[in-house]
């Protein structure tokens, strides 16, 4: 019995580390990216919508790149979804009190894809948080939208232009 329990306690660990490495072989990452505009007449500490055109995925492509169908797809989570001013140059993010962004399509329901409360970054970069919805259905499709809410603790004196640069982690079935 002793020795049956040894044995158990090596396989076990070595079970899951295999689970995790064959999951690996099977995951790809695909990048989107967007642009999202802050106007300059967005009120203060009001949540207010902004514009995000559609995103186009070119997923079928990505997983034939990868050797595997869109059928296979078993797992797509966010992987890091970051934030960038592109314009007006030397603009920080300290203008910013949350932003909030929700992914949809015209066959799937509005989710939340990441946000960031109680923003203090004196840079032009953020990172946001994923909300580790599970993205399968919205990244097979042909294109998705982007529904961004943002929140300002100051005023913009310009429009801000803000580039979101979006990776997915694709894990698919080998059959």
């Amino acid at each position: 019995m002793k020795s049956k329990l040894i044995f158990l306690t090596i396989l076990f660990p070595l079970f899951l580390t295999s689970c995790d490495a064959v999951d690996d072989l099977l995951s790809f990452t695909i990048s989107n990216e967007t642009s999202i505009q802050i106007k300059s007449t967005s009120p203060i500490n009001l949540p207010t919508e902004v514009f995000t055109p559609d995103v186009t995925t070119n997923s079928s492509a990505e997983f034939k790149n990868n050797k595997t169908e869109t059928r296979l797809v078993k797992d797509v989570k966010l992987k890091s979804l970051n934030l960038s001013i592109t314009n007006p140059s030397g603009e920080t993010f300290k203008f910013l009190k949350s932003i909030h962004l929700y992914i949809s399509t015209t066959d799937s329901d509005e989710i939340e894809l990441a946000y960031l409360d109680d923003i203090k970054s004196t840079t032009n970069m953020i990172e946001l948080i994923s909300s580790n919805a599970k993205l399968d259905r919205y990244i097979k499709a042909d294109k998705y939208k982007i529904r961004t809410q943002v929140t300002l603790k100051e005023t913009v004196t310009k429009d801000v232009t803000v580039k979101a640069d979006m990776k997915f982690r694709v894990t698919a079935d080998p059959f």
